[in-house]
């Protein structure tokens, strides 16, 4: 019997005919032909080509997690591997290098020598007496003469200062560097410098740094023409007073004092120049801070009290003269700051509140202090100076103020009286031979000029 559909289809029909019209009709479609049968067919393979992708791609994920299974397995064996070889190729070179070797015979001499080391509780000779010959005096590590100070350690900050004087080096042989150059001209451009800070009411601390940054930048530099000095001295004053003053100079005026010889752009430029060529070290123990410090000490009464000044205003302002005329010389720039202050103390103080103060024996300070001989004689027969008033300046802050005189004049003075006594101490020349001079020419013992 002959099995129908509900369409009235014959069993005799190919199943897959049967199977589509069942689809037909469970998916919504009707038995209209072929066309019917064509769509569901299109989507059966749709479904099947999908099913075969999430197939293949299960398959590769299994095996390439199989692999990487694998692959650590095997690494263990493969480094395994590796260094059972080099021990094998290291002992075969050794077998080499040994059967190289000369038998070793009674008294022979073996290629291989234990060389003995000294144990670590070996006793250690205390005898350095040998070492003499390269014993040295350090003259920069020497005792604080500072205080016990309330706000730090005393010793950290003697070695601190100690170590920018080392640090901030000068040189008298600077000028040497520049042919177009003469000691006359750094003389006039200091001394205008001192001018120019006298007349902004600067302190004496901002010339001394303009003073450094001057002298340190121009041994830096080669072949510098006396055009540019001025410049240079003045964006060196510029930069000095922005570090040190509360209220500075603006740079229009600074361009102003020139007369019209360095512009505004000028003295920036150059600030920029002089900042890069001194490695912007900018904080240099300056002469006038040796000075303060050494009259602090000398004449310090009570320690709480350290910060405040407790020397007289008008020892300080002479012995800054003496300074002042100093450092116009070129050949102060052999002397450490440090060494300079401490001899213009020595001539106005003793030579025992000086080694107090400044921590340095007369080895250290003699050569400065004979030196400065002359300089401190033209002073002394000249008109003593006498403290200023300012405006808008503190009474107790007066003696810190810059403050002008003749030093071009003091100046020139001083080198005739020096050369004068060098020209009396040196013998004499007759017809080509040395002779010393007679006995009531010679200097009396004791005495430098």
């Amino acid at each position: 019997m002959a099995l129908r559909t509900s369409h009235g289809a014959d069993s005799s029909e190919p199943e897959s005919k049967v199977v589509l019209t069942l689809l037909c009709e469970r998916s919504g479609f009707y038995w209209f032909g072929g066309w019917a049968a064509k769509k569901v067919l299109h989507l059966l393979k749709r479904m099947s080509r999908r099913s075969d992708r999430l197939q293949a791609k299960q398959a590769k994920s299994e095996e390439q997690k199989d692999d990487a299974i694998q692959s650590k397995k095997r690494k263990p064996e493969e480094c395994s591997d590796h260094n059972h070889e080099t021990e094998v190729s290291k002992r075969r070179q050794q077998f080499q290098i040994q059967s190289c070797w000369t038998p070793i015979v009674p008294g022979g001499v073996s290629p291989c020598v234990l060389i003995p080391t000294p144990h670590k509780d070996a006793d250690v000779t205390e005898d350095f007496s040998r070492f003499s010959q390269y014993r040295f005096k350090n003259l920069f590590l020497t005792k604080s003469p500072l205080p016990p100070l309330s706000w730090g350690s005393s010793e950290d900050v003697w070695s601190n200062m100690l170590a920018k004087e080392i640090k901030y080096t000068h040189n008298k042989n600077v000028l040497s560097l520049h042919p177009s150059l003469q000691p006359k001209m750094r003389a006039i451009l200091l001394d205008w410098l001192i001018e120019v800070c006298e007349v902004y009411t600067l302190h004496r601390e901002t010339f001394y740094l303009a003073q450094d940054f001057f002298d340190r930048f121009m041994f830096t530099q080669e072949n510098i023409h006396k055009s540019k000095l001025q410049l240079i001295g003045i964006s060196s004053l510029f930069i000095a007073a922005k570090l040190e003053e509360i209220y500075p100079p603006k740079l229009n005026e600074f361009a102003y004092i020139t007369d019209g010889a360095c512009t505004e752009t000028e003295i920036l430029d150059m600030e920029l120049i002089i900042l890069k060529a001194l490695n912007w070290e900018l904080c240099p123990v300056t002469i006038i801070c040796w000075l303060n410090l050494y009259l602090q000490i000398i004449c310090l009464k009570e320690i709480p009290k350290m910060s405040l000044p407790q020397y007289s205003q008008e020892t300080f302002i002479q012995i800054a003269q003496l300074l002042d005329l100093c450092i116009l010389d070129v050949e102060s720039l052999s002397f450490p700051y440090g060494a300079l202050a401490a001899a213009a103390v020595c001539h106005y103080t003793s030579t025992e509140d000086t080694f107090k103060a400044s921590g340095l024996e007369w080895d250290s300070i003699s050569t400065c202090f004979n030196w400065m001989v002359p300089f401190a004689k033209t002073l002394s027969e000249g008109e003593p100076i006498k403290l200023r008033d300012f405006k808008q300046v503190a009474d107790e802050d007066r003696h810190n103020i810059q403050t002008h005189t003749k030093y071009l004049d003091l100046l020139e003075e001083a080198h005739i009286r020096k050369a004068e006594c060098t020209a009396r101490l040196s013998p004499v020349s007759i017809g080509g031979i040395l002779t010393p001079p007679k006995s009531t020419e010679k200097p009396l013992p004791g005495s430098t000029y």
